[in-house]
């Protein structure tokens, strides 16, 4: 068990008031670890902060727009002033402000999702390597989607976003393995949180879809937890560059 032991790490969460970010970001304060919880709202962060000392962990909030490069380099200031040392980074905000044909689509809207879900995990990773090399050790966690592996309806750009996640996941995997860095994706299927609220709001859709899956339901924020902890502990020690599912089966329903 102590592979999983997370004891003296400091873990950036981005998007971490709600959802699946916040799941993570209470998981990884279980193992131990030191958790920065980030979102737009200093707010929002503190609540969660004030949360999770409530049950004895350990977090700092700190508020970040993830897509605004002068709040990302103030983000890594903090952490770095607060800890002296970023072990863990979760890249786990994103948005999906369409739901339609990709060709009815604002330019404005495409580079809003490409900064946010691409450019921003891109910048924010940069921004933590020379901290993870001075140790020669890290972990880079970037939260895909199962559309990021295979087409849906009405999420095109979204799905175009997150399959460019995957792709710079592999590179970050492949560039930094020398300096002790390891980089991968987790994929997540339908997951009940306010980010999906459009799909499993609407009962007729949802029904379909959890006939479809294996599982034959949709899946919590905190059944990515596990996965997590294990990419950003010892104990995925060997694991860098994957891909990583937790979907309830949907990949394999056809």
């Amino acid at each position: 068990m102590n592979a999983f032991n997370l004891d003296g790490r400091v873990a950036i969460v981005t998007g971490s008031s709600k959802g699946i970010g916040k799941a993570i970001a209470k998981g990884l304060a279980e193992k131990g670890a030191e958790v920065v919880v980030s979102s737009r709202s200093q707010e929002a962060c503190d609540e969660v902060v004030k949360e999770f000392t409530k049950e004895g962990l350990k977090a700092i909030g700190i508020a970040c727009h993830i897509g605004k490069e002068d709040q990302r380099k103030s983000l890594v200031d903090k952490i770095i002033e607060a800890y002296g040392r970023i072990d863990i980074l979760v890249n786990n905000a994103a948005i999906n402000p369409v739901f339609g044909p990709i060709e009815d689509v604002d330019p404005g809207i495409f580079d809003k999702i490409m900064d946010v879900n691409v450019k921003a995990p891109w910048a924010l990773s940069n921004l933590v390597l020379p901290e993870m090399q001075k140790h020669q050790k890290g972990s880079i966690i970037n939260i895909a989607s199962v559309e990021a592996l295979t087409p849906g309806f009405g999420l095109g750009l979204y799905s175009t976003s997150k399959a460019a996640l995957l792709m710079l996941t592999k590179n970050q995997a492949k560039e930094w393995g020398q300096h002790g860095i390891r980089a991968n994706a987790i994929c997540p299927g339908l997951i009940q949180t306010k980010f999906s609220a459009a799909l499993w709001t609407n009962e007729k859709l949802l029904n379909k879809v959890e006939k479809s899956i294996p599982s034959g339901r949709m899946g919590q924020p905190e059944e990515m937890v596990g996965l997590a902890c294990l990419l950003a502990s010892d104990a995925g020690a060997y694991m860098t560059g994957g891909v990583y599912t937790a979907d309830g089966g949907y990949m394999i329903a056809g």
